[in-house]
């Protein structure tokens, strides 16, 4: 969820609108459903208190939304997309479900989101940070937003750092990925450009220290399916985070995922 007003990032919204159509299909296809227990992760994670308010950013087509309402209950979710044919998918599953009246989704840039400083006991982000090019920003602005105390719940890919497990990454993300996408979705650049940016990805260690550096603390990651994906989650601190502040540099506690 780049800024909307770069040239780059309108190449990102046209390519993230231009797939709608395949977009949830493939995302269970290509992740043979795995994607669907990863949300369900990131959501149940969170301790939110009563009529708590949620923003879910870069929520495309409203999966995190939806799973945020089924399992908590009480509160309202914002869920917040660059792109309004993402937004609009996403609106056809809200008229199936009853809890889909506690979502309220907005077209907004994650760099300028049209909300007050802490608005939200909670942000949930999945898959939308590595689209972020200037990610120490994001966070940035993720951290105005939230209420001190308030939880940060990011759930990325990492790549592999070596090994056997690296080259058979490296395989799928850079020869599987690109020509299941470009089979169905006929949208070549959106799968290569997913695989990169997910090769790009900083290491568990590197972006726990960025979440530091940005003012969130107790950061922690949550390895799942053997450390395809990870949970890192957060607290927003009370104080501002210092020019030049070190982030955390090892990993949060582990569990084993499936």
């Amino acid at each position: 969820m780049p800024e909307v007003q770069t040239e780059w990032g309108r190449r990102i919204e046209r390519m993230f609108s231009g797939i709608v159509p395949w977009y949830d299909a493939l995302n269970r296809l290509l992740s043979l459903r795995r994607d669907v227990w990863w949300r369900r992760a990131l959501v149940r994670g969170l301790r939110l208190p009563p009529g708590f308010r949620v923003l879910d950013l870069a929520a495309g087509t409203l999966d995190v939304s939806l799973e945020l309402t089924r399992t908590h209950s009480g509160g309202c979710v914002l869920a917040a997309d660059f792109s309004l044919p993402m937004l609009k998918q996403g609106r056809v599953k809200l008229a199936r479900e009853r809890e889909g009246r506690r979502i309220f989704p907005v077209a907004a840039d994650a760099y300028h989101l049209p909300f007050g400083p802490e608005s939200f006991d909670a942000l949930t982000i999945a898959f939308g940070v590595r689209n972020l090019s200037d990610r120490a920003a994001g966070l940035r602005e993720m951290r105005r937003v939230l209420k001190t105390g308030g939880t940060l719940a990011v759930l990325e890919f990492v790549p592999p750092e070596s090994g056997l497990r690296l080259r058979f990454y490296h395989l799928y993300l850079h020869r599987l990925l690109p020509r299941v996408g470009n089979l169905f979705s006929r949208h070549a650049f959106a799968y290569s450009y997913l695989a990169q940016s997910i090769a790009n990805f900083p290491s568990v260690p590197e972006f726990c220290g960025e979440m530091a550096a940005a003012g969130f603390r107790e950061v922690t990651a949550l390895p799942l399916t053997g450390g395809i994906a990870y949970v890192f989650a957060g607290r927003k601190s009370g104080a501002a985070p210092q020019a030049g502040e070190k982030g955390l540099s090892g990993r949060g506690p582990r569990a084993g995922g499936k």
